[in-house]
């Protein structure tokens, strides 16, 4: 129970309240503060974000998304490379070490929804689907926040000293 609290907390840190839906707790794992960005007309690819708890003795992976909106769904990073912020798939997915949280966020790790239908509003709620290693699909509701909330929550509320790596808590 103080590990949740601690968990629930910190994510506030992170995510403005009242913009994503309640915790979502599947097995060992918490999934909390589901955002999407949203996007301009003719934009193809969007990113969710959100917090992962792992309250277990083991490692989980998150290894995909599927999402109705979008026609292909990935993991992604960003990092720096020589001075030059790039964007990478994730093939083996994202690791989420037991007993620990992992941050998907703005210039870090997210889910990359490409091949968009039509662009994501802020206001709006879009369904998807995580799928983990071991705790399998997970549905989950996210939503869409303006571009510039977004980039008021990285920019306001956010550690940049790891260069858009995704902190894990504790870090």
């Amino acid at each position: 129970m103080k590990k949740l609290l601690k968990t629930l907390s910190a994510s506030l840190f992170f995510f403005p309240i009242g913009a994503y839906a309640d915790p979502i707790a599947v097995g060992d794992l918490v999934i909390e503060g589901t955002i999407a960005r949203a996007t301009v007309p003719g934009q193809k690819v969007g990113g969710g974000y959100m917090t992962i708890t792992n309250n277990g003795s083991e490692t989980e992976r998150l290894v995909g998304a599927m999402a109705s909106f979008s026609g292909k769904a990935e993991i992604h990073q960003m990092k720096m490379e020589n001075e030059v912020m790039k964007m990478s798939a994730l093939p083996e997915g994202l690791e989420i070490p037991a007993g620990e949280t992992v941050t998907l966020k703005p210039g870090g790790y997210h889910v990359m929804f490409m091949k968009l239908g039509e662009p994501l509003k802020a206001g709006e709620e879009r369904n998807a689907t995580l799928v983990f290693e071991k705790a399998g699909k997970v549905n989950v509701t996210f939503n869409v926040m303006s571009i510039e909330d977004t980039m008021k929550m990285n920019d306001d509320k956010m550690d940049h000293s790891s260069h858009g790596a995704a902190k894990k808590e504790g870090e």
